[in-house]
């Protein structure tokens, strides 16, 4: 039985880190292929990441931010 979706707030909120994720990733010449190699995922989930559309783990926001040189804090706050 699928859920519900999240609420309106929560989707905007995902948007707005994967649009830091994006911004600090281009800060460092790093294409979505080469983050996701970093990472261990594959470039789609980067990119569904950073679009807001994939309701991802902390522990991947951590080997992101990881990945990035930036405080997981950044990303997300």
């Amino acid at each position: 039985m699928p859920s519900d979706p999240p609420p309106a707030w929560v989707l905007t909120r995902r948007r707005q880190i994967g649009d830091r994720i994006r911004a600090a990733r281009t800060h460092r010449k790093l294409s979505q292929e080469r983050l996701a190699e970093a990472i261990g995922i594959d470039r789609k989930t980067v990119n569904r990441i950073e679009l807001g559309v994939h309701a991802t783990s902390v522990d991947h926001l951590l080997l992101i931010a990881d990945a990035l040189d930036v405080p997981l804090a950044d990303l997300v706050r």
